[in-house]
């Protein structure tokens, strides 16, 4: 059995790799801030997958205490941890001179230190069993500045530093880290935005790939995933 931890997996792309992985053979561990649902997904995926041991955890893992608690709480009941991915985020859009006071605040906290404080709880497990892979959920705001990235932006590209430090850090203790950058996806972000269909990309298809830079050979990795609607960003 392999074991795998999704942060912010209700909903978008968080749901789709959770479920993707649980199809895939693994265990997995979800996090997420609204208990009701959290419940009736792990209702639905026990019917599903019943060979699967699956936590579901209330918490919101912007805050530090949170984040290691359920990190500890993973680690009681799982034996390994194969896979970390760092999914949960928000977007706000703005302007860095006008935008409320504390969105830099609020977005640095889920957006970067939701997956840096839980990261390091669970990285001496993959260090001692000498691999793992771990996948930030970056974006394209990670990568260009673009009209009202504002606080949004900054946090996208703080989370691809993060991103990039650690896998330095972690070439030699066999660990692989992925950062992984999609354009639009339908999401609740983009629910009033009234998108033609297929004009934007399926939270699936970020699963996808994911699913396929895990799949490499040992003395591979993906570094970076950069993926866009095929019409372009919006």
């Amino acid at each position: 059995m392999l074991y795998a931890i999704v942060s912010g997996a209700t909903h978008g792309i968080g749901k789709a790799i959770a479920e993707k992985l649980l199809s895939e053979g693994f265990s997995i561990a979800v996090c997420s801030r609204n208990k009701k649902e959290l419940d009736q997904l792990q209702a639905g995926w026990n019917e599903r997958y019943p060979e699967a041991s699956i936590i579901a955890s209330e918490a919101d893992i912007s805050l530090k205490e949170d984040a290691q608690s359920f990190g500890d709480t993973v680690l009681a009941n799982f034996p390994q941890i194969d896979m970390l991915v760092n999914n949960v985020g928000t977007y706000f859009p703005g302007k860095l001179s006008e935008e409320a006071e504390g969105q830099l605040e609020e977005l640095m906290a889920v957006n970067m230190y939701s997956a840096y404080h839980l990261t390091r709880r669970v990285l001496p497990t993959m260090k001692s069993a000498g691999r793992g892979h771990i996948f930030n959920m970056c974006s394209i705001a990670s990568l260009k500045a673009y009209p009202n990235g504002g606080a949004y932006g900054v946090s996208k590209y703080a989370l691809m530093g993060f991103s990039e430090n650690l896998r330095e850090e972690l070439k030699t203790e066999n660990i692989k880290v992925t950062a992984i950058c999609p354009g639009a996806t339908d999401s609740r972000s983009w629910a009033a935005a009234a998108i033609e269909p297929g004009r934007i990309m399926e939270p699936e298809d970020v699963a996808t790939m994911l699913w396929a830079a895990y799949s490499l050979s040992a003395a591979a990795n993906v570094e970076t995933i950069v993926m866009r609607p095929v019409k372009g960003d919006l």
